[in-house]
């Protein structure tokens, strides 16, 4: 990229930690939050007092909870282009987990309201809050060759693994895979835990052994401590969970692709979301599935 400047919308749990890496590592960042508080331990990244006032910027990164939040934030910036188009190449990176169907569809709006001078590129990512803040986070893109050589300057700056994975829309599909991977996974170890603690195993213990066989995973690394320790402080909301996974079955169903463990999976996180769960850690489902549960034989006599 020749111009190393780049609006960032959305300084939360994940966004923050990203804007703040592309100012450390050189980049010129101007952002947008709702809450001004979200500047206040954020050095290098000066505010716009509104998302149209990024209008010029030649790159704009999305960070947003879901694509209806972008597409409202961004109204006002559309107004500004189709009053003045934005100079050709501009890009709108949409680095939240999205429909991949439904950001081809925003692709089409920002093009129509640009006069074809801006194109939409999905990034979504992953490695949680810890990778946002060490900069190691795998992004997954949909965009065009052309635009992805142009952009991976700036996807270095965030995460260690970027890949183009093909036209817009792919990247929010790899994501949605990974998540059905993720969600899945920690789904499972959360079973493992409740049985085993229910019969009086140290759940430390198992997962200790685990790790070192072919059960041994980046999600039990990562998730089982919060698990094994019932820690459900917020690392990214578990809602989001049954969000993406919605977006795997949307893509499924329109691919003709069975999806059995998603189809259980989706099922399990709505439950979650019934239980009051959503705004804690994804290893909150560990708390879904214990409630699920029912008093052991043994705890039924000794009451």
């Amino acid at each position: 990229m020749t111009s190393k400047s780049v609006g960032f919308v959305g300084l939360g749990l994940m966004g923050g930690p990203m804007a703040a890496n592309i100012a450390a590592a050189g980049w010129d960042v101007t952002a947008w939050n709702r809450s001004s508080a979200a500047f206040d331990d954020l050095d290098g990244i000066a505010r716009a007092e509104s998302v149209a006032d990024l209008r010029d910027q030649p790159t704009l990164i999305f960070m947003l909870p879901d694509l209806p939040f972008i597409e409202a934030a961004a109204s006002g910036l559309l107004d500004s282009w189709r009053a003045e188009p934005p100079m050709p190449g501009t890009a709108v990176v949409v680095m939240s987990s999205v429909s991949p169907t439904e950001v081809q569809r925003f692709g089409e709006t920002v093009e129509a309201a640009s006069g074809g001078n801006a194109v939409v590129v999905d990034a979504p990512v992953s490695g949680g809050t810890v990778g946002a803040r060490n900069g190691t986070l795998a992004i997954m893109v949909g965009a065009s060759e052309t635009d992805f050589q142009r952009l991976e300057p700036l996807f270095a700056t965030m995460g260690t693994t970027v890949r183009r994975m093909g036209p817009l829309g792919s990247g929010s599909l790899a994501k949605a895979c990974n998540q059905l991977i993720v969600g899945s996974t920690t789904a499972a170890l959360a079973e493992a835990a409740e049985l085993a603690e229910r019969s009086g195993m140290d759940v430390a213990a198992l997962y200790d052994v685990l790790s070192g066989g072919l059960a041994g995973s980046r999600v039990l690394e990562v998730v089982g401590p919060r698990l094994a320790a019932k820690d459900y402080t917020p690392t990214g909301p578990a809602k989001f969970m049954h969000k993406d996974l919605g977006f795997l079955l949307d893509s499924a169903r329109a691919a003709g692709s069975a999806v059995p463990m998603a189809t259980a999976a989706i099922e399990l996180y709505a439950e979650l979301k019934r239980q009051g769960l959503g705004d804690q850690d994804l290893a909150v489902v560990r708390q879904a599935i214990a409630n699920l549960g029912v008093a052991s034989p043994a705890s039924q006599v000794s009451n």
